[in-house]
């Protein structure tokens, strides 16, 4: 008895490290978007430059996340989230006290490198630990506390900036990882399983990064540089010789079966990057459609769109459990669904629409992706064994962030050919609307098939 409730005791120590570094990581990264002009002018730079500290972040973590992932499958996931804890800590505390720009992005790669580390190892801990039957609830933990920390950050960042300055968002940040760093300390395992890695893939490891990173950065820059396309099109030639690498290597980063001979992986993580991608933007948009037509300012703008992630913090363990109960694929597809219903009322907002129709739209939308988000995980998860957690974990977050720059990346296309290179700010309440309408309208189309492609599971499995 004393043995079980000490595993018992184990788990729930697991579950509140990671809900604290998703939390403290999330709100840390939603709360930095505030704090951009003020650090700008600090270190007398341009709105493009000071971008990359936010952007060299997503980029970072996007690209190391399945090579460290593939670390933790074969070495330790426990030793691997404490060293990513502790190089995070370490690394924000440099933020805090940058004195230049150049530093401050050199910081922020490196925290992106120490993040993946806990990004990748965060729900393979979680589900190794839990039995299946609470798989899901976990889930649905874990990803309530992602929403709750993106809810909160904008406020407490609001206040932290306009009162004490930018740099005590990172210096707080430090403070609050301290609870993390100890949660982990006790919940290391007594016994630890043993070290399979006889061989370390290193040209793939290389190979993922670089293709990675050079695929984001040409999404990023696509609408902003002449050489985006470029930059674009050589990763996704990377992505193609890594592929090939892969299949070819003895110890693969990425096993090319696991999408071949599973189409339930193949399908859910396809329909992940289609739901990020036509998700990702509304705040953006809507923020701007409530500062330049409705007459917002950006901090009223700021507290109406919380509405979306707290929908999501309050349904997405709930959710989560129910894909204990019903099969996923159905789950995932229904919050889909809710997805385009959202997607259908922002497309059909005017200049005189009224905050409540804005508001119960953003309601649908989280609750939508509530629906989606721990299901779709569940499934992605079932898909595959105990010793492929990480990889499989990363891989999931990689499609996140591909979608969440696509969807920007779309964003600025067609802003950028719908009213050139006017300011947001100078542009009549009908130009916006009217190109709001043709972006939510893409969205849509993309929001669909990813419908279809949840559906197809039904047909290979019921996951």
């Amino acid at each position: 008895m004393d043995q079980t409730k000490g595993n018992e005791n184990k788990r729930i120590l697991a579950l509140l490290m990671v809900v604290f570094t998703t939390f403290v990581s999330a709100s840390m990264g939603s709360a930095l978007n505030l704090s951009i002009p003020a650090m700008g002018e600090d270190f007398g730079t341009s709105a493009a430059t000071v971008g990359w500290v936010i952007t060299i972040y997503t980029l970072i973590v996007a690209a190391f996340s399945v090579p460290i992932g593939k670390v933790a499958d074969n070495w330790d996931r426990y030793l691997v989230q404490l060293i990513g804890i502790i190089g995070f800590m370490a690394s924000t505390l440099a933020c805090g006290f940058a004195g230049g720009i150049g530093v401050m992005i050199a910081a922020r790669l490196v925290q992106g490198i120490f993040g993946s580390f806990f990004m990748s190892t965060n729900i393979p801990i979680l589900i190794s630990i839990y039995p299946p039957q609470k798989r899901g609830l976990m889930l649905g933990i874990s990803t309530a506390s992602v929403y709750t920390g993106l809810s909160v950050g904008p406020v407490i960042g609001g206040i932290v900036n306009h009162h004490l300055g930018w740099r005590f968002i990172f210096y707080g940040t430090f403070i609050l990882m301290f609870i993390p760093l100890v949660l982990s300390l006790l919940s290391q395992p007594k016994k630890r399983d043993h070290w399979r890695m006889e061989r370390f893939d290193l040209a793939g490891n290389l190979l993922y990064i670089v293709s990675i990173s050079l695929f984001l950065y040409g999404l990023t820059t696509l609408t902003t540089s002449s050489y985006g396309w470029v930059v674009l099109a050589a990763g996704i030639l990377f992505v193609g010789l890594f592929a090939f690498a892969e299949h070819r290597a003895a110890d693969p980063v990425i096993r090319v079966e696991m999408f071949t001979e599973d189409m339930v992986f193949t399908f859910s993580n396809l329909a992940a990057l289609l739901n990020y991608g036509a998700t990702f933007a509304i705040s953006y948009l809507i923020s701007i459609y409530l500062q330049v037509v409705m007459g917002f300012t950006s901090q009223t703008a700021g507290f109406i769109l919380i509405c979306m992630p707290a929908v999501q913090a309050i349904f997405s363990p709930s959710m989560g459990r129910l894909s204990d109960k019903i099969a996923p694929y159905k789950l995932a597809s229904a919050g889909m669904g809710l997805c385009v219903l959202g997607l259908i009322l922002f497309s059909r907002i005017t200049t005189t629409t009224p905050l409540a129709y804005i508001v119960a739209a953003l309601c649908v939308e989280g609750l939508g992706f509530a629906l989606f988000s721990s299901p779709n995980t569940n499934a992605v998860m079932s898909c595959v064994e105990k010793k492929d957690y990480a990889v499989a974990n990363s891989i999931l977050a990689t499609m996140r962030s591909v979608g969440h720059t696509s969807s920007m990346a779309i964003v600025t296309i067609i802003i950028g050919l719908n009213l050139g290179t006017k300011a947001l700010t100078d542009v009549t309440p009908p130009e916006l609307v009217s190109t709001m309408h043709l972006i939510f309208s893409i969205f849509i189309v993309l929001c669909v098939i990813g419908i279809f492609l949840s559906l197809a599971r039904r047909k290979t499995g019921e996951k």
